[in-house]
C-alpha cells in the first residue's frame, strides 16, 4: 500500500505520483534480474533523468527541478522501496553536483551544471581512500599545481558509480597543512590518467559499482578546481549533510518495503487456525516494524525542513541518518524472521533488502561518526 504523504504543494504530490509510475515501470520490473546478476541496469539513469528525477533540488535557471528537499527526499524514498542501488545512486548523483552548485563560480556553474543536472550524465563522488574512510583530513591524493592546472596522483577508494559515472568530484591535497590542504575538483571521465579497480564484490548493492580510482599525472584544468585551493574538506563536509540525508531517506524506503512485504506475508501465512499477523508476538514485531519506519521517516523529513528554512542542520542530519540506517537494518532483519525459512531464500526478496541495508550503516560517515557529531554538537 502506497504511504500517505503530507507534502507541502498539490505539485509535490504529483511528482510523487509520477515517481512512482516511473518506479513501477523503470525499476521493480528489473532489480531481481540485476541484483542478481551483479550488472549494471543500462538505461535506468536516462530514463530517470528524462523523468526529471535526477536533479531535484537544484536551481531551475542551470536544470533543476528546484524543490525543496523534504520533497526530494520523499522522492528518493520511493526509489529506495523499489530499488535500494538505483537509489543510492541517485542520491551520489545529487552529491556529486553539490559542489559546482554551491561553490562553483557563476561561469563555471553555466557552463556545466546544466549537463550535470540535465539527466545525460550521472556523477560520482569521490572523497575516502584506502587509508582515509572516517578521517578524511588523512587524505594523501595529491593535486600537484603545474601550468594551466594540477597534475593528479594516487588513489580513491569506495566509489559508488565508479567506471560507470560521466563526472568525478575529486578531493585531492594541494599542499601539506592538514586539513587545510584539501581541494575540490571536477574531474571529467576519460581523463587521461584516470583508471579504475575491479568492482568490489559486495555484500547488497549489487547492481551499482563499487571501485577505487588510481590517478597517474592525470592533467586537470585549473578551471575544473571548485572554490578556493585548501577549500576542500569544507566543501565536502557541508555536501555529506546533504547526502546523510539522502541515505536516510533511501534506507527508509528500504525499511518500508520490508514491512510490506512482511506484513503481506503474515495476512497470508496461518498457524495453528489463524494468519500469523493475529498471534500476539508475531503482530508486535510488525508494529516494532512500523514505529522504526514512521520514525525514521519523521526524522529525515525534520531535518529537511531545517534545511529548506536555512536553519543549521548538520546534527539533525546525522540524527536522521543514524536513526533511519539502524532502523533499516533492525526491521529488514525482523523482515526475514518473519518469512522464516522462506525470509533466508532468493524466492522473497527480504533476504536482499537485509543485505543492502548493512552498507547504509556504513557509507556517508559510518553511524559511529554519527554520534560522534551529534555529541560534539551537544558539548556546544
Amino acid at each position: 500500500m502506497p504511504v500517505e504523504r503530507l507534502l507541502p504543494t498539490p505539485e509535490a504530490h504529483d511528482l510523487i505520483e509520477l515517481t512512482r509510475d516511473v518506479a513501477d515501470k523503470v525499476l521493480a520490473p528489473r532489480v531481481v534480474e540485476h541484483e542478481r546478476n551483479e550488472t549494471f541496469p543500462e538505461g535506468v539513469f536516462p530514463a530517470l533523468g528524462a523523468a526529471g528525477l535526477l536533479s531535484l533540488p537544484y536551481a531551475e535557471e542551470f536544470g533543476g527541478g528546484n524543490q525543496p528537499y523534504e520533497v526530494y527526499l520523499q522522492v528518493l524514498e520511493e526509489l529506495g522501496e523499489r530499488w535500494a542501488a538505483v537509489a543510492v545512486a541517485v542520491s551520489v548523483h545529487g552529491l556529486s553536483c553539490f559542489a559546482v552548485a554551491t561553490h562553483g563560480t557563476d561561469e563555471q556553474k553555466s557552463r556545466w551544471l546544466p549537463d550535470m543536472l540535465g539527466g545525460e550524465t550521472i556523477g560520482a563522488y569521490s572523497l575516502s581512500e584506502p587509508q582515509a574512510g572516517s578521517d578524511a583530513a588523512a587524505l594523501t591524493c595529491r593535486a600537484q599545481a603545474t601550468p594551466g592546472g594540477y597534475r593528479i596522483n594516487g588513489s580513491k577508494a569506495w566509489i559508488t558509480n565508479g567506471g560507470k559515472a560521466d563526472f568525478y568530484t575529486l578531493f585531492a591535497r594541494t599542499s601539506d597543512t592538514g586539513s587545510k590542504g584539501i581541494s575540490c575538483f571536477l574531474v571529467p571521465a576519460g581523463t587521461d590518467g584516470l583508471t579504475f579497480g575491479k568492482p568490489e564484490e559486495k555484500m547488497g548493492l549489487h547492481a551499482i559499482p563499487t571501485t577505487a580510482a588510481h590517478y597517474d599525472d592525470a592533467f586537470v584544468p585549473a578551471e575544473r578546481r571548485i572554490g578556493a585551493e585548501g577549500q576542500g574538506l569544507p566543501i565536502a563536509f557541508s555536501a555529506l549533510d546533504s547526502g546523510r540525508l539522502g541515505i536516510a531517506a533511501v534506507a527508509t524506503g528500504l525499511a518500508q518495503a520490508a514491512l510490506d512485504e512482511a506484513t503481506a506475508y503474515a495476512k497470508e501465512r496461518k498457524a495453528f487456525g489463524k494468519a500469523i499477523i493475529d498471534h500476539q508476538g508475531l503482530g508486535f514485531v510488525l508494529a516494532d516494524m512500523a514505529a522504526a519506519v514512521d520514525s525514521a521517516r519523521a526524522t529525515y523529513i525534520d531535518a529537511a525542513r531545517r534545511k529548506d528554512a536555512g536553519l543549521p542542520y548538520s546534527r539533525q542530519a546525522s540524527v536522521a541518518k543514524l536513526v533511519a540506517t539502524d532502523a533499516a537494518m533492525k526491521v529488514t532483519t525482523d523482515a526475514v524472521q518473519v518469512l522464516g525459512g522462506y525470509g533466508y531464500t532468493r524466492d522473497f526478496p527480504v533476504e536482499r533488502f537485509m543485505r543492502d541495508a548493512k552498507i547504509t550503516q556504513i557509507f556517508e560517515g559510518t553511524n559511529q561518526i554519527q554520534r560522534l557529531v551529534i555529541a560534539r554538537s551537544l558539548a556546544g
